[in-house]
């Protein structure tokens, strides 16, 4: 999957889907209980933009390999 997410030196970074969820889902709620700072607010909302495109990475890789597993499996003449 290192491959769909930039490389090797990027996959050591990128959590996995499940930990980038989590965390987006905890970014959200600090969000909308509010009382942070504008710079606080600023980097949460920055933070959950890249946890929300690690998310969907994830969810294309899972989808691309789904077509293919299905491709595989149809007759030659469909």
């Amino acid at each position: 999957m290192a491959d769909q997410r930039g490389g090797a030196a990027e996959s050591e970074r990128a959590p996995g889907y499940e930990q980038a969820r989590d965390e987006l889902l905890e970014v959200v709620r600090r969000l909308e209980n509010g009382g942070t700072t504008l710079e606080e607010s600023l980097a949460l909302w920055e933070r959950g933009e890249e946890l929300a495109k690690v998310c969907q990475r994830w969810l294309d890789g899972a989808r691309a390999r789904l077509d293919a597993a299905l491709a595989a499996e149809e007759p030659a003449g469909e």
